[in-house]
């Protein structure tokens, strides 16, 4: 499985993070814990319809 990179930042914490994404599938939600501040971050990963690069948005637990 090839996985790619993408940087965030912590929505709680604000810390820089680098999450592993996998961008064989077009949309897709989970939850990682930041690994500044332990707490569960919801990343939403999209394609970008001109590029096909993967976006990664990060939310609140509660804000998702």
């Amino acid at each position: 499985m090839f996985q790619s990179e993408a940087d965030i930042g912590c929505p709680y914490c604000g810390e820089h993070l680098t999450v592993l994404i996998d961008p064989s599938e077009p949309e897709q939600e989970y939850i990682e814990d930041c690994q500044v501040c332990c707490r569960p971050i919801v990343l939403r990963v999209t394609t970008d319809p001109e590029t096909d690069e993967p976006l990664v948005m990060a939310f609140h637990e509660n804000d998702a």
